[in-house]
């Protein structure tokens, strides 16, 4: 009897332990859900309240987005309108300046075709001989530059003074990096050298002689350049690009502390080819105020004959020659816009009205160098590193 109590005892403990157990178990459980209950909750409510900020900020962001889309379509309108007015400002800037600017330079022939006797055979009389002489001076091309009316900036390879140019008898290009030096770059075309970065890929000429300045030319499959040491005499060199030899030097006597522009001291002289042939613009001595011009043979290097230009060398950047006229482009030492302000007609043809004040498009700073191509009537500049090439339009002088 007394094990079956026990047993019974037993079983009972052993229910009243389980039955704790699983008790404490489930409120566990329970007191666990309901805690996640609370933080699911926590999160509702947090993803609410945000929801709530997101969609205040999207509208609030809308709302900004209209206010600026609204100002800047009124700062546009704003701006076109200043545009409006600084062209017509800077119109009437050139028009005040074209009225008040000095005459070109011009003499005999000037007062000749304002007197009308170029059309008029009948009032010859005495001035007969002046007449035969004029119309003899007359050259073939009878083009005069009226604008420059595109600019081209190919690309920056070198530093702030240099020249570049092209043959105007073939597609070469060469490039003169800095003011003296006695390597050249030769390229195929134009568009090698613009795809090229910097000089990379181009053939490298080493001349005989260093050059000095940026007033060097290339003409009809030949260099001409200038050589000069200290107190010497300037020597202008003729160099076959196509058998690398020199052909010809000529003397020419300048004085060694002279030079053709005054923004460019480095360039001594300066040598331009055009329709007619070779031409150098230069300086006898330092107190030479005028800029003169030599036209030169360029099978021979010899001098034909010399002008005084009457155009300044102060405030004088570069020049160059097209038809027998020469062209000085001006600026001043803080760097403005550079102006075509003073023109000379070796056939004494161009008057002032047909040689108006030219403006160059807006670049980045001074030319150092500008080099004028006959086949495609374009100007080749080196302006503060750049490679540039303007466009330029041409009109009938007045004779024809």
């Amino acid at each position: 009897m007394k094990p079956v109590l026990v047993l019974l005892v037993s079983t009972a403990w052993t229910l009243t332990a389980a039955q704790y157990y699983y008790q404490g178990l489930m409120d566990y459980l329970e007191n666990r859900l309901l805690a996640i209950e609370d933080r699911m909750q926590f999160w509702h409510d947090q993803s609410h309240r945000y929801h709530t900020e997101l969609q205040d900020f999207k509208k609030l962001t809308a709302e900004t987005a209209d206010g600026l889309r609204n100002e800047y379509g009124s700062m546009f309108k704003d701006l076109e309108g200043a545009a409006v007015r600084v062209d017509r400002v800077e119109r009437e800037m050139d028009y005040v300046e074209i009225q008040t600017s000095p005459r070109a330079c011009a003499n005999k022939a000037d007062k000749v075709v304002e007197q009308g006797v170029w059309g008029l055979e009948e009032s010859r009389g005495e001035e007969e001989d002046d007449w035969e002489e004029l119309h003899s001076r007359v050259s073939d091309c009878v083009e005069i530059i009226s604008g420059i009316r595109s600019v081209k900036i190919l690309k920056r390879a070198g530093g702030p003074k240099g020249m570049w140019s092209r043959d105007p008898r073939s597609s070469r290009v060469y490039v003169f990096n800095g003011t003296s030096g006695d390597v050249i770059y030769q390229f195929n075309s134009v568009q090698d050298f613009s795809r090229s970065p910097g000089v990379a890929g181009s053939t490298q000429i080493r001349l005989p002689f260093a050059w000095s300045g940026a007033g060097s030319a290339v003409y009809d499959g030949y260099l001409y350049y200038v050589q000069q040491e200290a107190d010497t005499d300037l020597q202008v060199v003729k160099y076959d690009l196509m058998s690398g030899v020199v052909t010809d030097i000529a003397m020419f006597p300048v004085d060694s502390r002279a030079c053709v522009y005054s923004l460019n001291p480095e360039t001594v002289a300066d040598l331009a080819a055009d329709d007619e042939g070779l031409w150098l613009l230069f300086a006898t001595s330092d107190s030479e105020p005028n800029i003169n011009l030599a036209k030169m043979d360029p099978a021979t290097l010899d001098i034909e004959q010399i002008w005084d230009t009457r155009c300044p060398r102060e405030n004088a950047e570069a020049a160059f020659v097209v038809c027998g006229t020469v062209y000085v482009v001006y600026n001043t030492r803080l760097v403005s816009r550079s102006r075509i302000q003073c023109v000379f007609d070796v056939n004494d043809i161009v008057i002032s009205e047909e040689a108006p004040l030219l403006y160059f498009p807006r670049r980045y700073g001074a030319h150092a160098s500008l080099k004028y191509n006959p086949e495609e009537k374009q100007l080749y500049g080196w302006d503060d590193g750049y490679q540039i090439i303007y466009r330029v339009t041409m009109k009938r002088k007045l004779l024809v």
